[in-house]
């Protein structure tokens, strides 16, 4: 393993650490504060929306400022925001924190430095084993998850400054990275072929919905839906996400494994189905312990079109496209993330708990069907 790809590894798990630890945290701290679902909606968008606007400047100039001090500063901003929203009550600067922080209340790591990192992965690793390298780079993110999640009750309000420690952290490994990750671009001014961009469009509208549909589903806004449907403590909360991201983490190796015998397509469609299905019987449990166990079967599946998805992408378009590529599929996905959550803390608040849980599955499958339909034929290098 080359030193620059365990660099990689090593600041997603510290990264992920961090936002699992906010994803969890942030809902029941809202809530400890008085804020009702609305509010704690808002504040998540903003984030959300923060995120958005730093990976879309991301995409647009970290191959010409340099990759290495993008991260870096992604890194430090963030922990400066964490450090302010954990030190402030009010909900505006609650709210500009987290936007200036780019918080990510999702609970998974999808911001602008995943966008540079995916863009590094496959000059350090060839065709065949680019799927492989990204699951395992997913696995050390869903480790990282899995800890910070099971951190939340044990910090508490301390989770803050953690998660600005280690953002910090990661900005210093950052800074070890060799001059080989770096691309003489100019981000999306270079050239993207008519077939890129005719791919890049069709499957970012795609994500587009796919990401509206997590918006409805942020971590953040799960660990308040149990949190006040069935009055379990933080502890809880925590160890049950400990559990699905755990259970993410292992699904990822299997997704590599299934992607080499029934191709990546097939893979994020025929293991995302069940996986929303799952989460419509979870929102209609009558009971903590029913609704748990079925959510963690879901979460044992719905991470598995996560490394084949981003695998998909990045060898659909040329090695130059890269950067580009990443960043306009995940920013899509942060767009729509950032508009969904007032939406799902309003329609908590006027139908029901359980009504943003099966709106969010809804769509979910409509984007299964979509991509299963547009893109089966549309086959990546190692499987034409």
């Amino acid at each position: 393993m080359s030193r620059d790809l365990g660099i990689l590894l090593s600041t997603a798990f510290l990264r992920a650490t961090a936002t699992g630890l906010l994803g969890v945290g942030l809902g029941i701290r809202l809530a400890d504060l008085g804020y009702e679902p609305r509010g704690i909606g808002l504040v998540v968008a903003a984030g959300l929306g923060g995120a958005a606007l730093a990976a879309l400047l991301a995409t647009l100039s970290a191959d010409r400022r340099g990759r290495r001090r993008t991260l870096v500063e992604l890194a430090l901003l963030g922990a400066g925001g964490a450090i302010a929203a954990g030190a402030t009550r009010h909900p505006l600067l609650v709210g500009a924190a987290a936007f200036a922080g780019m918080l990510n209340g999702m609970g998974r790591d999808r911001g602008a430095a995943l966008i540079v990192e995916q863009a590094m992965l496959p000059g350090i690793v060839g065709d065949r084993e680019r799927t492989r390298a990204i699951a395992i780079y997913n696995v050390f993110q869903d480790a990282g998850h899995a800890i910070g999640s099971l951190l939340v009750g044990w910090l508490g309000p301390a989770g803050f400054w953690s998660y600005a420690a280690l953002l910090a952290a990661s900005a210093g490994l950052y800074s070890r990275l060799s001059a080989a990750v770096e691309r003489a671009g100019d981000g999306l001014g270079i050239a993207i072929s008519r077939e890129s961009r005719s791919v890049i469009a069709r499957i970012s509208s795609l994500f587009a919905l796919d990401g509206l549909a997590g918006g409805f589903l942020t971590t953040t806004l799960l660990s308040w839906w149990f949190f006040r449907r069935f009055g379990v403590g933080p502890e809880t909360v925590g160890a049950l996400f400990f559990g699905a991201r755990v259970l993410n983490a292992l699904s990822h190796l299997g997704a590599a494994w299934l992607a080499r015998r029934i191709g990546l397509v097939n893979t994020m469609v025929w293991t995302h189905v069940p996986s929303s299905l799952l989460l419509v019987t979870a929102a209609l449990a009558p009971s903590f312990p029913v609704a748990a166990a079925l959510f963690l079967l879901r979460e044992g599946l719905v991470e598995m079109d996560v490394p084949t998805r981003q695998s998909y992408v990045l060898a659909l378009v040329r090695p130059g496209e890269r950067t580009a590529a990443s960043g306009i599929t995940n920013l899509v996905r942060l767009a729509a993330w950032a508009v969904a959550p007032p939406l799902a803390g309003w329609i908590s608040q006027s139908v029901s708990l359980a009504a943003p849980l099966l709106a969010g599955a809804a769509m979910k499958l409509g984007y299964d069907a979509l991509l299963f339909a547009r893109f089966r034929r549309i086959r990546p290098p190692e499987e034409r």
